[in-house]
């Protein structure tokens, strides 16, 4: 990227072009600006340059599943949401450097706009800035307060990066889990929330699949500071209420240690195929406190994927519900 733009600004002649652009113009002029170079762009196309854009841009390509197959599965997760958690309509957008700044991850994996925004690439950062703003509602109130915060939504993500495997689409749906509140001691936080959004994924899997499909849940501490009968003492309700499900500790779990801050969970299922897919993923991140500037809060997101779930399972589900 660097090497284009400084081509670009070698061409045009105007050294530092993107820098200056960026530093030395307010959001609103550099909007203005933008808006105005698209505006022109888009005035000097013709029908025929759209439709070939529309056949060839893996950004606005249709999805590959039925769009009933996902309202199904979607309809079912919401309706085995623990009362705890409130379901959420998120708008397309997010604030610029949603992608990089509350989660660190390359701006480039999101798609940006020219009015300051980018379009979700991620939707726990997005419930994240929610439940930091309803945290901080409550912290005004009571500096202490312990009232946690559990949303959820469903949501489509357009994500930038180029996938090596063809049967990934650049866009899909997620339905996602956060959780936040304040340290209790003990990492009781983390894994009470943990152990919350493994309970509504099995919940909701196991009411929409049915009992036979094998499904299997990994808890890890990517920190290696949580004693190992604390993660066990997480995982034991789980196990009583669901026996037809695999749990296991995974002590050498090294997978997104940089992402998380400690716990971390994935949920597979064995598809009819006998593949055994991963569906959901989830762990504690430090976002909440970086957004609040308070070392206290604590967060736990997960998601997990609408596409996978149904392009696995969904037309045997459908088949049998028949």
């Amino acid at each position: 990227m660097n090497k284009i733009i400084e081509r670009i600004e070698r061409e045009l002649g105007m050294p530092n072009l993107a820098t200056r652009l960026a530093q030395e113009l307010s959001p609103t002029d550099l909007q203005s600006l933008l808006l105005e170079v698209y505006r022109q762009r888009a005035e000097r196309r013709r029908p025929a340059e759209v439709l070939a854009d529309y056949e060839n841009d893996r950004f606005v390509q249709p999805g590959r599943v039925p769009p009933l197959l996902i309202q199904r599965w979607e309809q079912t997760a919401f309706e085995q949401l623990p009362p705890e958690f409130e379901p959420l309509v998120l708008s397309p957008v997010a604030p610029l450097g949603t992608n990089s700044v509350v989660a660190t991850v390359d701006q480039n994996w999101a798609v940006s706009t020219v009015r300051n925004t980018e379009v979700v690439s991620d939707s726990t950062n997005v419930l994240a800035l929610e439940c930091a703003l309803r945290r901080r509602a409550l912290l005004a109130t009571q500096p202490k307060s312990r009232t946690p915060v559990h949303l959820a939504t469903a949501h489509r993500l357009l994500r930038a990066q180029q996938y090596d495997n063809p049967a990934f689409s650049s866009h899909f749906s997620i339905f996602s889990l956060c959780s936040a509140g304040r340290d209790m001691g003990n990492f009781q936080f983390e894994l009470g929330s943990a152990t919350l959004h493994l309970r509504s994924y099995l919940t909701a899997l196991r009411a929409y699949l049915g009992p036979k499909v094998p499904l299997r849940v990994t808890l890890s501490d990517v920190s290696r500071r949580i004693p190992e009968r604390l993660l066990s003492s997480a995982l034991s309700p789980l196990e009583t209420d669901f026996p037809n499900v695999e749990f296991a500790l995974d002590p050498e779990r090294t997978r997104a240690a940089g992402y998380y801050e400690n716990v971390a969970f994935l949920i597979h299922a064995t598809a009819p195929s006998g593949e055994e897919i991963e569906l959901a993923d989830g762990g504690s991140v430090n976002w909440t406190q970086q957004l609040l500037s308070n070392a206290k809060e604590r967060l736990v997101i997960s998601g997990i994927g609408s596409e996978r779930v149904c392009t696995a399972f969904g037309e045997r589900r459908n088949t049998e519900s028949h």
